[in-house]
């Protein structure tokens, strides 16, 4: 099934960090906040006043965002050219959440550090879409869709995972590469 182009918004998912809240305090201190400075389009989601640094044995990534609300298990989100800058191969594309053997990763934080055994990956595209939506477009969660995007430079991308949301209008998920490919 492939969505019209004028039912749904694209946004960039730049690279980031979902942090649990052990992690988040070791990395900013025990009395630490998580503070919300910027509203995301999922409702509930937001950019924080926080950012880490990803260590790869090639080269850092510094400043990385650091969304809430706070998680169960800490992920990082990257693209495969941060994985080329980290130095780091064979980052999993996945759903967010499916961590499971995924890439091991270090961050670093204002007040320590934290090795993870597994939470790197590169996500996979998705759209963002509520209950009502999933209705009226007949579709289900989970379900893999094709959307076309950009106009200048027009793509159509399959595989891009339906996941039910609380958002207002249906909103596309690209990653910093496939953004840039479509202008």
């Amino acid at each position: 099934m492939e969505l019209n182009i004028n039912d749904y918004r694209v946004e960039t998912s730049a690279r980031h960090v979902h942090l649990s809240e052990s992690d988040f305090k070791i990395l900013f201190g025990t009395d630490a906040k998580l503070e919300n400075v910027k509203k995301l389009s999922v409702n509930g989601e937001f950019k924080s006043d926080k950012t880490v640094t990803i260590l790869g044995p090639k080269r850092n990534l510094e400043r990385v965002a650091v969304l809430g609300p706070l998680r169960t298990q800490t992920q990082v989100e990257i693209s495969v050219t941060d994985s080329y800058t980290l130095g780091i191969k064979g980052v999993p594309v996945r759903l967010s959440g499916d961590l499971q053997g995924s890439t091991p990763v270090e961050l670093v934080g204002t007040a320590g550090r934290v090795q993870l055994p597994e939470g790197m990956i590169i996500a996979l595209r998705h759209i963002h879409i509520n209950h009502a939506d999933l209705q009226k477009y007949g579709l289900t969660d989970g379900q893999m869709i094709s959307i076309t995007v950009g106009a200048d430079r027009q793509i159509t991308f399959h595989n891009v995972v339906v996941r039910e949301s609380d958002i207002d209008f249906p909103t596309v998920h690209l990653d910093t590469d496939e953004s840039n490919a479509v202008c």
